[in-house]
């Protein structure tokens, strides 16, 4: 089981988690082949998956609230990310 995948599982969890790093999921998009551009402010532009998003990162400390996890969510969905697609990927012979 990677770390990518638990960080997934997480973020897609209910009730949303309120003690996810902005790092962890950094590494996660970066893992998933998004390209993470820091934009203005605390905001980053992601593409993932041709999916134009932009995330904010928490202001203070390095733990993400559960509304900006909320909003992780809503973007992988929307670039067509969850942890059964995640994992069906992985496990498909290369």
């Amino acid at each position: 089981m990677s770390h990518h995948l638990n960080v997934l599982r997480a973020i897609f969890q209910d009730p949303i988690s309120g003690n996810i790093h902005w790092r962890e999921v950094e590494s996660l998009l970066q893992h998933l082949g998004a390209n993470v551009e820091p934009s203005h402010g605390a905001r980053f532009h992601v593409v993932l998956n041709k999916v134009d998003g932009i995330l904010h990162h928490p202001h203070h400390g390095g733990v993400c609230s559960k509304q900006e996890i909320k909003h992780v969510r809503e973007y992988l969905v929307r670039a067509g990310v969850s942890p059964a697609a995640y994992e069906a990927q992985r496990n498909q012979p290369t």
